[in-house]
């Protein structure tokens, strides 16, 4: 399914990222997360997990879903964290930030695992950008 993804903060992510919980399952929890709409997650087959993919194809992240009213069909949300950075482009288009907002991905259930940040660490950004 394609949608447009939006990231921002969250409280909860907020307060463990601050908190200097980043490495706990909690944090896990919170930010390996896929808001998606009532009918959207229902046309997915109201799946535990999805994989979000890149608009061009070369990232993608397995998270958890969190199926609520506060998005739009058509659109999903994640927490700004190391599990959105994976899929968001890092173009900035001469404006200093990258497109946090309305960037196309591909959205589909998936029995694969979700990585911990420290996972992500080792396999996407030291080992190379694929997951």
């Amino acid at each position: 399914m394609e949608v447009l993804l939006l990231t921002g903060s969250t409280i909860e992510e907020g307060r463990l990222a601050k908190g200097g919980d980043k490495f706990t399952d909690e944090y896990t929890l919170e930010c390996a997360s896929c808001w998606i709409s009532p009918v959207d997650f229902e046309s997915l087959c109201s799946p535990s997990k999805v994989k979000v993919t890149s608009e061009n194809g070369k990232y993608s992240i397995v998270v958890y879903t969190k199926c609520t009213d506060a998005v739009q069909p058509g659109q999903v949300f994640m927490p700004r964290a190391i599990w959105s950075n994976v899929v968001i482009d890092p173009d900035t288009l001469s404006t200093g930030s990258p497109l946090y907002k309305g960037a196309p991905v591909t959205i589909e259930p998936t029995e694969e695992e979700v990585l911990s940040a420290e996972e992500i660490v080792l396999k996407v950004y030291i080992g190379g950008r694929g997951v």
